[in-house]
């Protein structure tokens, strides 16, 4: 059974994460342009981290469940933020990496492809959800799974969770995820076996599967590829740590939200200039005050938003581990 924890009473605040609060000018525009001295180690870039996260999440209030990590090419990665970083909890969207996950490990063994295609039915729309197939109004329609993809991962869509179900029901993908060192990160069965809830992780479980991902043991170079550059790009979710940088400073970092109920969650991983990973996030948080806000003023969010460029201009001098993954520019069009 899925655990339900979203109203805890305690800011639990981890032995690593305990640097207090900062006192300091607000985040620059630009992340690159600090007045300190960028960190020049992993482990001093760790503890910017660390007092950044300290500093706005204590400002925000709530609960708060957080790991991250900092790459050092001398050894394993350095832990910024371990914050109550194995509780189980809802993840609520940020699952819908492993969702994804589970779909593209079977594009991997081919018994998918991104070409195939799955039919949107007026019964399968979820009503007034996020995203776009809600808003389509004509059905049914039919799309690629690549499409369905590109649509949870960027702009949420609540539709193509049940979409990736027909494809992946939800015991399948429970299975994949486990037999990928994941038992914490699970979907959660409903009695139709094609539907689920999108289920709980722990922080360090979210963490774990990013470094995962980027270190390319969790699917095929083709598959991590895609689902990073999804993740990378410009429609994904903008209003948290992506929010106060500019376009090359965004494509710096894959990210995916969660929000539901009082949860405002967000991980993702944050590249060096060559495209290799040099930190990874996985922040949890409810609890905060005005929960029916979903915007970019919910405290929470507020609070990602200031720790962006302060993790970013803490990282941007250091070199990343593993594979580069280099992203195409993106340029606007005019239509033509």
């Amino acid at each position: 059974m899925t655990l339900r924890l979203n109203r805890r009473t305690a800011l639990g605040l981890g032995t690593v994460a305990t640097a207090g609060t900062v006192l300091g000018a607000a985040a620059p525009a630009s992340a690159a342009e600090t007045t300190e001295a960028a960190p020049t180690t992993p482990a001093r870039a760790a503890n910017r981290v660390a007092a950044a996260f300290t500093r706005y999440s204590t400002e925000a209030g709530g609960n708060w469940q957080a790991y991250v990590s900092v790459a050092d090419p001398a050894g394993p990665p350095v832990v910024a933020v371990a914050t109550d970083a194995d509780r189980r909890i809802e993840a609520y969207s940020v699952n819908k990496i492993a969702v994804a996950t589970a779909v593209l490990d079977k594009v991997d063994r081919g018994l998918l492809a991104l070409d195939q295609r799955v039919e949107v039915t007026a019964s399968i729309v979820v009503p007034g959800g996020d995203g776009i197939f809600s808003l389509d109004g004509v059905y049914p329609s039919s799309v690629t799974i690549g499409h369905v993809l590109a649509n949870l991962l960027t702009v949420s869509d609540d539709t193509a969770v049940r979409l990736c179900g027909l494809v992946a029901p939800a015991a399948e993908i429970n299975s994949i995820l486990v037999g990928k060192g994941f038992p914490n990160t699970q979907v959660e069965p409903v009695a139709n076996p094609n539907r689920f809830f999108l289920g709980t992780s722990t922080p360090r479980e979210t963490h774990d599967l990013l470094r995962a991902l980027v270190a390319g043991t969790l699917l095929s170079p083709a598959s991590t590829a895609y689902l990073l550059g999804l993740l990378r790009s410009p429609v994904a979710f903008t209003d948290g740590i992506r929010r106060t940088m500019s376009s090359d400073e965004r494509a710096r970092i894959a990210t995916k939200a969660g929000w539901f109920a009082d949860a405002r969650h967000e991980a993702g991983v944050i590249f060096d200039r060559s495209g290799a990973a040099v930190l990874t996030y996985a922040l949890f948080a409810d609890g905060q005050a005005d929960p029916d806000n979903f915007g970019a003023t919910h405290p929470a969010v507020q609070a990602r938003a200031a720790m962006g460029p302060k993790f970013l201009a803490a990282v941007d001098r250091l070199g990343g581990t593993g594979t580069a993954y280099r992203t195409t520019a993106r340029r606007p069009s005019n239509g033509g």
